[in-house]
């Protein structure tokens, strides 16, 4: 019976709490809705936890949202949630620099200076130990201060395929240059 209703009917009903009216928003657009998150994300876990969450909030809101256009909705929500996640990835990222060259700082300015040939020896070895695509897009990015869109189109990547090396090599390289830090 749900199954005939329009959106503005399904709407009006999850208004007044109706689980099986959000059961059948959610059988209409979960499919859609994973499509939008998973072409934001790239993957299939983000993007089935993205979904989840933004029907979470439908149903959370249900008594005071003022939905009109369900379908835009839903999907807008999809794309905030995602625009947040990827927010978070690059944040997370740039943290992780952040950590890595303070690390490299420190080091340098305790009684037990690193002489600096050291340290960028320390941190060829951490490269080699990339497989040769990661330790590419790294030194394209931080090197030679290339943007990810360049560097994707360059090497005939998806920009999240840029990203996700780089992570790759800032974790090898903060694992491999921890001995360079010192907690002084």
């Amino acid at each position: 019976m749900h199954n005939l209703l329009t959106d503005e009917n399904l709407v009006d009903m999850l208004h007044q709490g109706d689980a099986k009216a959000f059961g059948e928003i959610y059988n209409r657009y979960w499919y859609k809705l994973f499509g939008v998150a998973y072409h934001q994300t790239g993957t299939k876990e983000e993007a089935e936890e993205l979904v989840h969450d933004a029907f979470e909030s439908l149903w959370n809101k249900r008594e005071y949202s003022n939905i009109r256009h369900l379908s835009s909705y839903l999907v807008v929500s999809v794309k905030n949630l995602a625009i947040n996640y990827i927010k978070s990835q690059i944040t997370q990222r740039k943290y992780q620099e952040y950590l890595i060259f303070h690390e490299i700082q420190q080091s340098n300015s305790t009684d037990e200076i690193i002489r600096f040939d050291d340290l960028a020896t320390a941190v060829e070895e951490a490269m080699k130990k990339l497989p040769e695509k990661t330790s590419e897009v790294f030194k394209m990015s931080r090197f030679e201060n290339q943007s990810v869109k360049d560097i994707a189109r360059q090497l005939n990547l998806s920009e999240k395929g840029v990203e996700y090396h780089i992570t790759q090599s800032l974790k090898v390289l903060k694992e491999h240059l921890k001995v360079y830090h010192t907690d002084n």
